[in-house]
């Protein structure tokens, strides 16, 4: 039975209940977080904390954990289920009003719910045994403040959808001018010529972790050259390689868009780099 977090109180997850009326689940007005553990430890969790007070202070959500009250409570749930693969999901909503109404209530208080998940081992740095990705295209119908990790998520679940009714495993989005924004539950990365490429931050991408930490240890190691730019949908087809991220996945090699083979089809060597340096060096964040 998994333990979760409401509101102050651990309990059985089948007993966690919030109100109706909780702005969480009438609006979507919430912010959350999914922190990645393994056999207890986590990856990332200092920088998953940092987007989650930017998140909150975007939203104008006024909560006042410190990152010492955030980590007592995601120990806690990784102790209280069993240290094992766990994804630990945070989400804080304004909380409940007394009535339906668009502006923001004065005077509740933030509902804090947390449970853990079982997620796969992490992936390993080995062509012979990576999970391999297909995913399909599409423009991106979402709104205009991607980098809000908001749990209103209809239109990342619609785009989701779409690849997954395709057979796919995401959907690669991009905007009027045909540029690579990112995928419905993940960040993107192209590789060219040996460069590893992904768009820059904006308003049209969340800021993924994962992406974080991935741009941060490649470019500690110095070997393979990394930009941060522009991204054209014609550049994606005609990749060399190309790579989603997020915390489930690490770094994740798609080998077919819209059924048709990425580069020759294989996974790459530069994703061998890239995932071998990520492997070593995501605990350090």
């Amino acid at each position: 039975m998994s333990i979760a977090f409401l509101d102050g109180h651990y309990m059985p997850i089948e007993q966690a209940k919030i109100s109706p009326l909780d702005r969480g689940f009438l609006f979507g007005d919430g912010i959350y977080e999914v922190v990645p553990s393994y056999a207890g430890k986590m990856v990332g969790f200092a920088p998953h904390i940092a987007r989650m007070k930017q998140g909150l202070a975007a939203v104008g959500i006024n909560l006042s954990w410190s990152e010492s009250d955030w980590a007592e409570l995601c120990n806690r749930l990784i102790k209280e289920n069993g240290a094992g693969n766990l994804g630990i999901y945070l989400h804080v909503s304004r909380g409940a009003d007394s009535k339906r109404f668009h502006a923001f209530p004065e005077n509740i208080a933030p509902t804090v719910f947390a449970f853990t998940f079982e997620i796969a081992p992490p992936p390993v740095a080995d062509k012979t045994r990576v999970k391999t990705y297909k995913v399909s295209t599409t423009r991106d119908l979402r709104w205009d403040r991607c980098h809000i990790k908001s749990t209103a998520l209809l239109g990342n679940v619609l785009h989701f959808q779409h690849g997954y009714e395709q057979g796919n495993d995401e959907t690669l989005l991009f905007n009027d001018n045909n540029e690579l924004t990112e995928a419905s539950a993940c960040n993107a990365f192209i590789v060219i010529d040996g460069s590893v490429i992904t768009p820059p931050l904006d308003n049209q991408l969340l800021p993924g972790i994962t992406r974080q930490i991935l741009l941060d240890v490649l470019r500690r190691d110095g070997r393979i050259p990394v930009e941060e730019r522009t991204v054209t949908m014609d550049e994606v087809l005609s990749a060399d390689e190309v790579w989603i991220t997020s915390s489930s996945k690490e770094v994740a090699p798609v080998t077919k868009i819209d059924g048709k083979a990425v580069g020759n089809g294989e996974v790459g060597d530069i994703w061998l780099a890239a995932q071998t340096l990520y492997s070593a060096g995501k605990f350090d964040y």
